[in-house]
């Protein structure tokens, strides 16, 4: 691997991990699941293989349509970076001003059959909209903006998500504490603010 694909798939890494830490249900229930170590690898293989599907496709479907029409690149240029824009604003709002209760834990988790986990996380993963914001059309969209190392870009993404859920479901039990306070999410969210205002500046700079 050259040392633009490294680079390419570095920023991949750093732009999946930036959406992926977000706190929301489906990091919620890894974490619950891990700190009860129940089906951990069942939901982590899940959560990880459905976004390296849906990262795929992103990279496949843009990387057609800028093919079949150049001037795409500009239009996905100005739309992801608009996305990334409000992204960091919103992640930046929940850093100022975070949720009522915006924390994560193990209290409140049921104790159920490894079925029940597995159906659970495919819902939580396939039937929320926003992970087909995040990794089909945002990161299909930063993709595009790679050309012809969109793929390593994108394989970034995906060790990211691997990474990320992995470290989430198996660290669970070192990781509880910390999580579990609203402080460290407000870390967080500053720094995928940071990082998302950067990126959607710098492709709406590109595309103009």
């Amino acid at each position: 691997m050259n040392s633009g694909s490294l680079t390419a798939a570095a920023a991949g890494f750093g732009t999946g991990l930036s959406l992926i830490v977000a706190i929301g249900a489906q990091n919620a229930f890894v974490l619950r699941q891990g700190l009860r170590r129940q089906a951990v690898l069942a939901v982590v293989g899940i959560c990880a293989v459905s976004d390296a599907l849906l990262i795929a496709l992103g990279v496949a479907g843009f990387g057609t349509v800028i093919s079949a029409w150049p001037g795409a690149l500009t239009v996905i240029g100005l739309a992801g970076g608009v996305f990334l824009l409000c992204y960091g604003l919103l992640a930046a709002r929940r850093a100022i001003r975070p949720a009522p209760g915006q924390t994560l834990s193990a209290e409140g988790a049921a104790a159920g059959s490894v079925r029940t986990a597995v159906l659970t996380c495919l819902a939580m993963t396939w039937l929320n909209p926003h992970v087909y914001l995040d990794t089909v059309l945002l990161l299909g969209a930063v993709a595009a903006d790679r050309g012809s190392l969109r793929w390593a870009f994108g394989g970034g993404a995906m060790a990211a998500s691997l990474v990320w859920f992995a470290a989430l479901g198996y660290g669970s039990r070192l990781l509880g504490g910390v999580l579990s306070r609203p402080s460290a999410w407000r870390v967080l969210d500053s720094l995928i603010a940071a990082i998302m205002l950067a990126m959607g500046a710098m492709l709406v700079v590109r595309a103009l």
